[in-house]
């Protein structure tokens, strides 16, 4: 509380409280839910585009021409597993382990970069195969749904990097707690949005 000063016979001092207003983990959470929100959106379009022409083949191959799906399967087991390694590593803030949780984020980091070079062995198999982008609507749709993944998942292990030193450096200070929270459901959202590609895109491209 501070007070100001006034000279005598003057009105009655008044009085003002000075505070300093810090955001929450609340309102940080509730952004990245936001952000998580709009995502979605970005990725029901791709869906929807992907539904319309991913049967315009124009000539070209079809998806159960070129898709190899236990490399999928193998893909889709790596992001899979690499959730559950995450929630490990949540485990572990959660008992204030530095060294477990750096830890399980290495091994989380580990099987998102396996997932990304088997995505990326793909993409360089169906471009030799000449399965570009530009040679159906199929491929177009194709290429943007599941690349924009890829670069989800890519800037996902960039993110977990960053946390890896900052937790190193600082330890599981709250500020890092908060954006291990925030990259927890970044993640667990990519492995929501890879089943529908699984599903959707390979498994019913496989039986078309």
């Amino acid at each position: 509380m501070h007070e100001t000063t006034a000279p005598p016979g003057a009105a009655r001092p008044v009085f003002y409280e000075r505070e300093e207003h810090a955001h929450g983990d609340g309102g940080t959470l509730l952004g990245f839910w936001i952000y998580l929100m709009s995502d979605c959106l970005v990725f029901a379009a791709l869906f929807a585009t992907y539904g319309v022409l991913g049967s315009n083949y124009a000539a070209g191959p079809s998806g159960a021409e070129l898709f190899d799906l236990r490399l999928v399967a193998l893909n889709t087991g790596l992001l899979l597993l690499s959730s559950i390694t995450y929630g490990f590593a949540m485990l572990e803030m959660e008992r204030d382990r530095v060294d477990a949780t750096i830890g399980w984020l290495a091994v989380t980091g580990l099987f998102g970069a396996g997932f990304l070079g088997i995505e990326l062995y793909e993409f360089a198999h169906l471009i030799r195969e000449g399965a570009t982008p530009q040679r159906s609507a199929f491929l177009s749709s194709f290429f943007a749904l599941v690349g924009t993944h890829g670069l989800h998942v890519t800037f996902g292990v960039i993110w977990l990097v960053t946390l890896v030193t900052q937790v190193r450096r600082f330890g599981l200070i709250a500020e890092n707690r908060r954006r291990l929270m925030c990259l927890s459901m970044f993640w667990h959202f990519l492995d929501v949005v890879w089943i529908g590609v699984f599903t959707f895109v390979y498994l019913m491209g496989i039986s078309r």
